[in-house]
């Protein structure tokens, strides 16, 4: 297995981990806010971040998905809109990328 495969793989079962926790956060949320003000108001502000970081995660697995798809398919080492080769570089900081970096930049 190469290591962008392995990479993408971790980095994949990390996010579901991650998502799981956002959730049991978020069910945990539905019961009634602490009585003081100031409780309140800092369970709503955790609750926002804790939202916001759930569909940060989404999006990153569904990036991870789409590269795996691709790293299946034979396609993973080539930019999907020019069809050139992404440098190796960008895929090891970048391992989900699907663009090269002047695709990246023009998109």
């Amino acid at each position: 297995m190469s290591d962008r495969k392995h990479t993408l793989e971790t980095l994949r079962d990390e996010l579901i981990d991650r998502l799981e926790r956002y959730q049991a956060h978020q069910e945990q949320r539905d019961g009634p806010l602490d009585k003081d003000m100031e409780d309140q108001s800092i369970e709503v502000e955790n609750d926002e971040v804790v939202e916001a970081l759930h569909r940060e995660a989404e999006t990153e697995l569904r990036q991870v998905l789409h590269a795996l798809a691709r790293l299946d398919a034979g396609e993973g080492d080539a930019c999907e809109r020019c069809g050139e080769a992404i440098d190796p570089r960008r895929l090891s900081a970048l391992p989900y990328t699907t663009l090269c970096r002047d695709c990246a930049e023009a998109h």
